[in-house]
């Protein structure tokens, strides 16, 4: 008999191929005069000497700024890159290596009103100074965030986060800058709105600087920075209407994360919309979304080829599209860049059992085809789902909700909070109601040096777990395995160094825990029979529907489904952190000119998408190669 599967390395800890499993950082001390220190004062004086020491090029003196365990933290507010530099060294090396930054100004208006004395951690344990700022680079300018503490009496920089959010001279066509949206006058053969964006849309008289592949949340957050940045962009999907990849997905399908962390950019989501949205709901504002920014949007498009020309710096794609009147057409365009916003991961991971032809059930699929139980009649059908995260839990309750009888085959432990414990403990504060505006909450939230992230999520982490402590202790009675994370920081980092293995509970952890949905735990499937499977260990189970919510392998490999291998090898695997804490690939230059990966969740798209937009527009207008 099998035994069960052994792991060299705990399923908490794994992440996607070349991640990097980045520490914890240490917490500074606290400040010992912080009842006594005048914010403002201390906080200009370290900026006033950082200007001037960045003038003089004195890094080694600026960087004696930082504690020996600072952090600046750069998403284009110093390079064209995403960098976190850690220590004094690094910091001096990456100033060294060449950047772009100005002049640093502290920014004294709400929500910040300037330099506060405030609890760096929580818990009335690690006081220190924290403020926004503003920065002006030669490029363009943005805003920041740092955070003082003191080391052996003196007030230093322990975290300096700086972003760029606008390029001089290519503002965002928005608020003063807006259109006009019409043409006064007497005009012979003057074309009304409609005419225009029809022009636009069928790409009579241009052709798109850029063209993006995708229309679900991630290629309309690219497409309207770029469009707001004059960029002209054509946005592709094979389906037949933006939005669609929502409305395939499984048919109880409800957003986990909160309206508050969701917002697309420049048009969020109204006050009367649910805490949690439904999967047809999301896609019903994506589509109004495209048509009130007026984005350019094919359906029913797939790009059949794409050659890259390394000496004119451009793509040759021939698209094929099924057109308003059902009619096929090809077209050949020449964009300099494009987007594969196709989501974070890459093709289903479908493991070809052995037997999987001999089944004789109704359904054996992977969760991504799975729409609803076949019958909400069951009596006495079983199904089995092999996996034990969001998607597969709650296909198991949606099951369990139709008569059936269900098991779930959980492999490896599954780190596991609830969305109670999500609303108080992951985002509460930063993504809540009567919270800060979601641009100030990302300026929070990303300031965060990675590694600080993590040692604020294995805080987050004993809150949820005490909060969820019944749950948890239930769970496991019931053979359930549970986790907490890469080094206890919880199912956030699961998500960010492996793009998942966690659930967030919207009610399946109860039916577990009283027995309505079974588990079988730590063994890999042998073989599917006609009636259902055998785990490894020689246990069979019945099944007349199997779904296998399996998960999803990397990114790149849709890389070379859609663009070939030649491209793909050049794009290393994406996800994951590199040595500095930053996501690799993503949202950076891919490894491949004029290629760029775009995706991760609402909140992700919305605070990256300005990013890779600002990377494009630089590259368009030759600021940056």
């Amino acid at each position: 008999m099998a035994t069960a599967m052994v792991e060299s390395i705990p399923s908490c800890e794994r992440g996607v191929p070349g991640s990097v499993n980045i520490p914890i950082a240490p917490w500074p001390a606290t400040a010992t005069d912080y009842k006594t220190a005048d914010a403002n004062a201390v906080s200009t004086e370290i900026i006033d000497s950082l200007n001037q020491l960045l003038e003089r090029t004195d890094y080694e003196a600026l960087a004696n700024l930082f504690i020996d365990n600072g952090y600046w933290r750069d998403h284009l507010g110093l390079t064209w890159d995403f960098r976190t530099a850690k220590g004094k060294e690094k910091i001096v090396n990456l100033l060294q290596g060449g950047h772009h930054l100005v002049r640093v100004e502290i920014d004294h208006s709400p929500p910040g009103n300037g330099p506060q004395i405030t609890d760096l951690r929580g818990y009335d344990t690690i006081h220190g100074i924290q403020f926004f700022i503003t920065t002006t680079t030669q490029f363009g300018s943005g805003r920041g965030l740092v955070r003082l503490v003191q080391e052996s009496g003196q007030w230093k920089i322990w975290t300096l986060y700086a972003t760029m959010e606008k390029l001089k001279g290519y503002e965002e066509a928005v608020g003063p800058n807006r259109p006009s949206g019409v043409q006064h006058g007497a005009r012979v053969g003057k074309k009304n709105w409609v005419e225009r964006r029809q022009i636009e849309t069928e790409l009579k008289d241009w052709e798109p600087d850029v063209l993006v592949v995708g229309c679900g949340q991630a290629g309309l957050s690219i497409s309207a920075r770029l469009k707001m940045l004059q960029v002209p962009t054509l946005t592709i999907d094979c389906a037949g209407s933006v939005g669609a990849a929502w409305r395939s997905r499984y048919h109880q399908l409800v957003l986990h994360d909160p309206v508050w962390y969701d917002h697309m950019p420049y048009i969020h989501f109204p006050e009367t919309w649910p805490v949690f949205t439904p999967k047809d709901k999301m896609a019903d504002f994506l589509q109004s979304y495209a048509h009130m920014l007026e984005l350019n949007v094919w359906t029913q498009t797939h790009l059949k080829s794409s050659v890259w020309d390394d000496t004119k710096k451009q793509w040759t794609v021939v698209l094929e599209r099924i057109g308003s009147h059902g009619i096929s057409e090809t077209r050949t365009l020449h964009p300099k860049h494009i987007i594969q916003a196709t989501g974070h991961s890459g093709k289903r991971n479908y493991p070809n059992f052995k037997g999987m032809e001999s089944f004789k059930g109704s359904v054996l699929c992977h969760s991504s085809e799975f729409r609803e139980p076949k019958t909400s009649d069951a009596d006495g059908r079983k199904a089995v789902i092999i996996g034990s995260c969001n998607s597969a839990l709650d296909i198991a309750q949606d099951y369990y909700e139709n008569g059936y009888d269900v098991t779930i085959v959980q492999r490896s432990s599954t780190a596991v909070i609830s969305s109670e414990s999500v609303l108080k403990h992951l985002l509460g504060g930063v993504y809540c109601e009567g919270g800060p505006p979601v641009e100030v909450g990302d300026l929070i939230s990303w300031s965060l040096p990675q590694e600080v992230s993590k040692a604020f999520k294995v805080d987050a982490t004993i809150l949820g777990m005490d909060l969820d402590k019944e749950t948890h202790e239930g769970l496991n009675r019931a053979g359930f395995k549970t986790d907490k994370g890469p080094m206890d920081a919880g199912m956030f980092f699961k998500y960010l160094q492996r793009g998942g293995g966690y659930y967030i509970d919207v009610g399946t952890t109860q039916l577990i825990i009283d027995g309505s949905v079974k588990v079988k735990h730590g063994h890999e499937i042998e073989e599917i029979l006609p009636n259902g499977l055998r785990l490894a260990d020689g246990t069979e189970l019945e099944a007349d529907e199997i779904i296998c919510a399996t998960g999803y392998q990397n990114m790149r490999t849709m890389t070379e489904a859609i663009f070939g291998s030649q491209v793909a090898s050049k794009v290393g695997n994406v996800w994951g952190f590199d040595e500095e804490g930053e996501t690799r690939i993503m949202w950076r230059q891919s490894g491949h000119p004029g290629l760029w990966l775009h995706g991760g969740n609402l909140a992700m798209c919305r605070y990256f998408s300005r990013l890779v937009a600002l990377q494009i527009k630089a590259q368009l207008e030759g600021l940056t190669s």
